[in-house]
């Protein structure tokens, strides 16, 4: 069975950070994840999504000083002690609010920056921060973004995720697959999570339409086939995973924005729960 979460930093903008818990429990959200909740105290987090039924599924580590441009700190040269304290905090954080996954952003690779030294450390701070979340059951996830969004970026392929994680070689380690990221670079999103989700390596999944990042019904994205192969693998092998609605709805910021275009997710989970019923046996 399919399992969606409301990605809280993209959803619900016309509504104050907590009360878009509220909305996403009335649209039938049975998880949340969000990029960097770490201005609202841990214990408030967690008592909104509980009192709501809500699962935490995904927090983002602290990515540096974003405003200036960071966009993780994991790979970048003069930076491994305001890394560890990223981690440190974001496991911290996400212990308390009970989140079992942890996005660490790669960082960006400077014009004329060394390619393998800057994957050299990335590598090993991962295996250093994964050795550390190991202890609190918490898994990593390293996320390939398309350098048209993201330009720079470290880490831009599913190929090259797989890669590292098997390099590393922590099993806490995951990859978190974003089919608008993996569209965008690769293309055949289908084909993309029928050759990775049976290896174990993906963690996660996120969903946005290509190329404007509205609700994936918009756009050249196969999200039907994309779920649909999902839900077919999860069913075969066990994988419990959630896919993130990471998308800016195509209403934007208005009152019911994000619920007028849910269709979509409705619509998949009714072919999720009727495949599920067809396979199931008889009593």
């Amino acid at each position: 069975m399919l399992r969606f979460a409301a990605n809280l930093s993209f959803l619900y903008q016309e509504l104050p950070f907590l009360e878009r818990f509220d909305a996403a429990a009335r649209d039938g959200f049975a998880g949340v994840e969000c990029l960097f909740p770490y201005d609202v105290p841990a214990v408030e987090l967690r008592a909104r999504a509980t009192a709501l039924g809500l699962s935490i599924v995904l927090i983002n580590a602290p990515p540096g000083e974003w405003a200036a441009g960071e966009r993780g700190l994991a790979s970048v040269e003069g930076r491994e002690g305001d890394f560890r304290e990223s981690i440190e905090r974001a496991l911290a954080y996400a212990s308390v609010v009970a989140s079992a996954r942890v996005h660490v952003l790669a960082g960006l690779l400077p014009n004329g920056g060394q390619r393998d030294a800057a994957l050299a450390r990335y590598e090993e701070r991962l295996h250093w921060a994964a050795s550390l979340a190991a202890r609190s059951g918490i898994d990593l996830m390293i996320e390939p973004i398309n350098p048209v969004d993201m330009p720079g970026y470290l880490l831009q392929r599913q190929d090259e995720a797989r890669a590292i994680v098997e390099r590393v070689g922590a099993a806490n380690l995951k990859v978190q697959m974003d089919l608008y990221h993996c569209e965008r670079v690769e293309g055949d999103v289908v084909a993309q999570v029928r050759r990775y989700l049976p290896t174990g390596h993906v963690g996660h999944f996120q969903i946005a339409g290509v190329p404007d990042r509205h609700e994936p019904d918009e756009g050249t994205l196969d999200w039907r086939g994309a779920c649909a192969a999902i839900d077919e693998i999860a069913s075969a092998t066990g994988w419990g995973g959630w896919i993130g609605c990471e998308y800016r709805p195509r209403r934007g910021a208005v009152p019911g924005g994000t619920s007028a275009g849910l269709g979509w997710m409705t619509a998949m989970v009714a072919a999720s729960n009727q495949a599920m019923t067809r396979v199931s046996p008889s009593p």
